[in-house]
């Protein structure tokens, strides 16, 4: 008794009280009515006019006082949007074989006009309505909503969040499947790619469940419906109720380290260290002392071979920075121009990965972009977020991107393109690395 009354409790705290009030006043005052309405028709039975016709009207008056004041205050708080669900029916295996028994057990009955036979048809009938009624009530009231990680590469596995919320004050929901709609102009664009299953969904609450997703190529990935499938109670009846929920991933080019990377690495460094003149531990070179030079910096051996003081330059680690350029250029409009680009940005996402975990000083340019020069930490994800989407050039139409690099050799810079050798000029050699990839094509034997 105690947990009924607490039951009793929580729901009037959930509940919307004046439209409770409202609900309860309305059927008090239409039973009245109902009364005065049968003491009118007993009164004009007995002769008395005047009792009954001020009965009826009576009547009729607190019926159109309920109708204009209570029913708009009830309309407005129903959730008439569960009553525009479109829903759709599919009649499963199972259910055409228990209608096929049913029509059997019908035609026996008319046949014989046995009672029994009746009843049990009755049994049989209702229990196909009862299907109908119970999936209905599973699917309404039940909102959707999904959460993606803030940051996805292609490729990797991530976690999806999936979360249904019965809206329902009273009744949970069972057997509830979320699927997604894939149409064929876009098959690779689905967020879910597998179904979702919920066996149970207890009323005013959020159930969740994290479901593995990969996208295998980058970009953005939409999908505007959903549909929340149930076969509750028997399984007869198959009902789908679509969601339309938009839900966007941004997709970032793959960062794993891949063998050409591997083999690339050792001669960026190179260059970088061979442009950049410091105080670290590698040895850049051999220069004559000045007068400002420390002594424990002096090569004492090649100073004997020179008859000169000599002194050692290192290569600057603490101060790596760089200028990451992605050149537009595309060619042509072929297949092969257009998965030579798709290989230049998995290459510019390694890239700066690679810079991002040495914390090094990093910049960026593409077509339409540029940002500043700051910690790689800082300017990684705004760098991804441009390569996810990041398209080509049209054929005909030069880029002038690399003639404005030309005009700051002040910065080292890394540049990765699909342009013919011999085609970069001369100013941009001594302060940068070109990445051929017609040269990584050849070399690893694709053409």
């Amino acid at each position: 008794m105690s947990q009924q009354t607490s039951l009793i409790a929580q729901l009037w705290a959930k509940a919307d009280r004046p439209g409770v009030r409202a609900f309860f006043l309305s059927i008090t005052a239409l039973g009245v009515a109902l009364l005065l309405a049968i003491y009118s028709g007993a009164a004009a039975e007995l002769g008395n006019i005047g009792l009954a016709a001020s009965s009826a009207l009576l009547a009729l008056a607190i019926a159109g006082w309920v109708s204009v004041t209570l029913v708009p205050t009830l309309a407005k708080r129903t959730p008439l949007r569960w009553i525009g669900y479109r829903i759709e029916y599919k009649i499963s295996r199972a259910g055409w074989i228990y209608i096929g028994a049913t029509l059997l057990v019908a035609l026996a009955a008319l046949n014989t006009g046995n009672n029994l036979l009746f009843l049990i048809l009755a049994c049989l009938i209702s229990v196909i309505l009862m299907s109908g009624i119970l999936s209905s009530i599973s699917l309404a009231g039940v909102e959707l909503r999904i959460e993606l990680p803030e940051h996805i590469f292609a490729g990797q596995t991530v976690r999806a969040t999936v979360e249904l919320h019965n809206e329902k004050l009273m009744l949970p929901s069972f057997g509830l499947r979320v699927e997604p709609v894939v149409t064929k102009d876009m098959p690779a664009a689905a967020v879910l790619e597998k179904p979702v299953y919920f066996p149970y969904l207890p009323r005013q609450e959020r159930v969740k469940q994290s479901v593995p997703v990969t996208f295998t190529r980058r970009g953005i990935h939409v999908q505007d419906t959903f549909r929340i499938v149930t076969r509750f109670p028997f399984g007869f009846l198959q009902k789908t109720r679509r969601v339309a929920l938009k839900s966007e991933a941004l997709v970032y080019p793959s960062v794993d380290t891949s063998s050409e990377l591997t083999e690339m690495f050792p001669g960026i460094e190179g260059s970088i260290e061979s442009y950049s003149k410091g105080r670290g531990q590698d040895l850049h070179g051999l220069r004559e002392y000045l007068p400002n030079d420390s002594a424990r910096h002096v090569h004492w051996k090649a100073s004997a071979r020179t008859g000169s003081l000599m002194v050692r330059e290192f290569a600057r680690e603490d101060d790596c920075r760089v200028l990451l350029v992605l050149d537009p250029y595309s060619g042509d409009a072929s297949r092969v121009a257009e998965e030579r680009f798709e290989r230049a940005v998995n290459l510019c996402a390694g890239i700066a990965w690679h810079f991002y975990e040495r914390n090094a000083q990093l910049e960026f340019r593409g077509a339409g972009v540029e940002t500043l020069l700051a910690p790689a930490e800082e300017n990684i994800f705004p760098i991804l977020r441009y390569l996810a989407v990041a398209q080509p050039e049209k054929p005909g139409v030069e880029s002038e991107l690399l003639q404005e690099l030309a005009a700051a050799p002040e910065l080292f810079k890394l540049i990765v393109t699909s342009r013919p050798r011999g085609t970069i000029s001369a100013e941009l050699w001594h302060s940068s690395y070109v990445v051929f990839l017609e040269s990584l094509e050849e070399r690893s034997g694709r053409r």
